[in-house]
C-alpha cells in the first residue's frame, strides 16, 4: 500500500515520504479499513518535530474515514465491509495517510456523511469538546471563543451554543457569516479586542477558550475576564503557566472523551453540525497541503482522499 510517514525526525516537507509499505495487521481490539479520505492537522507537522517521540518510521493521518476490510481478535459489534470514522493511533510506522489504516477507536459512519466531511471530525470535535467541558461552559453563561475560525474553533462555538451559551467569536472575514448563522457575536482579531469583547459583553465574559494557534493573543484574553482562571487555552501552553490560564493539552486538564465523535457525525450527518472543509488534495498531492497547511492560510480542514 501507498503511506506518508517520516524516517527521521525534521520538518515535515523534509521528512515526509510517500512510500510503498506492507498493510499493517490489526491486534486485538483493532480493526483495519480501507481508507478513503484522512484528515490533516498541525498535530502531524508536530509529529514530525518529535512530539511524542519514539520508534521511526511513523506514519501521519490521524483522522480516517473508511470501509472495514479486516478485524482483530476480540472485536465485536462491526462487520467487514462497514463504513466507520474514527481518530488513527499515531505511534504506529504507518498511520492514516495509507492506503490500509488500523483504528483502535471507530464508529459507524451514518450514510448522509460523506468521507471526506466525516475525516474532518474527530480531532475537531475530541479537541473542542474537552475543551469547552473542562472550561465549564453551562447555560446562559458568556463565553468567549478566540479562534472560532479555526476548526477546533468552529466546533467549539457550536458545542457551546448547543449547551445554551451566549458566544462571542473571535474570527475573520472567512467564517464570520457562518458563525453568525450558527448563533455567535463575530468581532475581529488584533489591536482593541479585548475592548471589543467587553463592550459587546456589557463588562467580563464569564469564560474564554482559545482555540487559535499560539499568536501571543493570551493577554489580551485574560484581560476579557474577571480572572486568569476563566480562561482556558488549547494551544498556548508556555505563556498559559506564566499567566495564570488553564490549559488543556499534554500536561494539563481534561480527560480525553472520543465517544464523543459518533455523537457528532449522527449531527453532521442530520445537518447540525459541521467542521468546515477548505480542501481536498489526493494523497500523491500531500507536498501542496502540507504547504497550504503551514502557511496558515487553509482556511478549514484539509483533507487527503484515496
Amino acid at each position: 500500500m501507498r503511506t506518508l510517514r517520516f524516517h527521521e525526525y525534521g520538518a515535515p516537507l523534509g521528512v515526509l515520504t510517500l512510500e510503498e509499505a506492507e498493510p499493517p495487521t490489526p491486534g486485538p481490539g483493532q480493526i483495519r479499513v480501507d481508507v478513503q479520505a484522512c484528515g490533516l492537522n498541525p498535530a502531524d507537522w508536530a509529529l514530525c518535530d518529535q512530539l511524542f517521540a519514539g520508534d521511526l518510521p511513523r506514519g501521519v493521518g490521524l483522522e480516517v474515514a473508511g470501509t472495514v476490510d479486516a478485524l482483530g481478535d476480540g472485536v465485536t459489534g462491526i462487520e467487514i465491509g462497514a463504513d466507520v470514522l474514527g481518530p488513527a493511533p499515531f505511534t504506529g510506522p504507518t498511520a492514516g495517510a495509507s492506503g490500509q489504516a488500523l483504528l483502535e477507536v471507530w464508529f459507524e459512519r451514518p450514510p448522509q456523511l460523506d468521507p471526506v466531511r466525516a475525516a474532518a471530525l474527530p480531532m475537531a470535535v475530541e479537541t473542542a469538546y474537552r475543551g469547552v467541558d473542562t472550561l465549564g461552559v453551562h447555560a446562559g453563561a458568556t463565553v468567549l471563543v478566540h479562534g472560532a475560525g479555526t476548526t477546533v474553533g468552529y466546533a467549539a462555538t457550536q458545542i457551546a451554543v448547543g449547551r445554551g451559551a451566549r458566544v462571542i467569536a473571535t474570527a475573520g472575514e472567512t467564517h464570520a457569516d457562518a458563525l453568525r448563522a450558527i448563533g455567535a457575536e463575530v468581532t475581529g482579531y488584533g489591536d482593541g479586542m479585548a475592548e471589543r469583547v467587553r463592550e459587546l459583553a456589557g463588562g467580563p465574559v464569564d469564560l474564554a477558550l482559545d482555540a487559535a494557534p499560539v499568536s501571543g493573543a493570551l493577554p489580551r484574553l485574560v484581560a476579557t475576564v474577571e480572572t486568569p482562571k476563566h480562561v482556558l487555552t488549547l494551544s498556548d501552553f508556555a505563556a498559559a503557566r506564566e499567566l495564570g490560564v488553564r490549559f488543556s493539552g499534554p500536561g494539563g486538564e481534561g480527560v480525553v472523551r472520543p465517544e464523543v465523535i459518533g455523537e457528532y457525525a449522527q449531527l453532521a450527518a442530520e445537518g447540525r453540525f459541521s467542521v468546515p472543509v477548505a480542501r481536498t488534495f489526493p494523497l500523491e498531492d500531500w507536498r501542496a497541503a502540507v504547504e497550504l497547511s503551514q502557511s496558515g492560510r487553509a482556511r478549514g480542514k484539509l483533507v487527503l482522499v484515496l
